[in-house]
C-alpha cells in the first residue's frame, strides 16, 4: 500500500519510473486506474519514450504524485512488472475505466496532445494499455 487504507489505484496520478538501456530511470505521472487481482494499468502513446522502454524492460515503480509529477510527501515506490496491451479485456477494461474516472479531462489532454505534437508527425493518443501486476499485491 502506498499509505495506510488506500491503493495505488485510488490515487488520481501516479508518477511511473520505467528504464533507459543504461538503467537510468525516467518518472512521468500518469492516470490509474484499478484491475482485478490487485493488478493496475494506465494507458499511453504508441509512439511515447514510455512504451519504448517499456518494451525493453517490463520493471517498474509507481508512487502516487501531483498531476506535474512530485512525489506525495509520506508515501513509498511500488515494484512492478509491466505488460504492453494493444486489445482484449484488459485493454477495454483500461479504457472505460479511464475515460469514466478521468471524464472530460480525457478530452482536454487530447486537444493539447494534439497541440503539442503539430509538425512532428502522428502521436497516438492512449492506444497502448499497461497492465501492471504489482511485485508484492495489496493487502486483502
Amino acid at each position: 500500500m502506498t499509505v495506510p487504507d488506500r491503493n495505488i489505484w485510488d490515487e488520481k496520478t501516479i508518477a511511473v519510473s520505467t528504464y533507459r538501456k543504461s538503467g537510468e530511470a525516467v518518472a512521468t505521472p500518469t492516470w490509474v486506474v484499478p484491475l482485478p487481482d490487485g493488478r493496475y494499468g494506465f494507458w499511453t502513446s504508441s509512439a511515447s519514450g514510455k512504451a519504448k522502454r517499456l518494451r525493453r524492460d517490463p520493471r517498474v515503480l509507481a508512487q502516487p504524485c501531483n498531476n506535474r509529477g512530485k512525489v506525495t510527501d509520506g508515501t513509498v515506490a511500488e515494484a512492478g512488472t509491466a505488460t504492453v496491451v494493444e486489445s482484449g479485456p484488459d485493454f477495454e477494461a483500461v479504457q472505460r475505466q479511464v475515460r469514466a474516472k478521468y471524464g472530460a479531462m480525457v478530452a482536454i489532454t487530447r486537444v493539447f496532445n494534439t497541440i503539442g505534437h503539430i509538425g512532428k508527425g502522428k502521436f497516438p493518443y492512449g492506444d497502448l494499455v499497461v497492465v501492471v501486476t504489482p511485485a508484492v499485491p495489496p493487502a486483502a
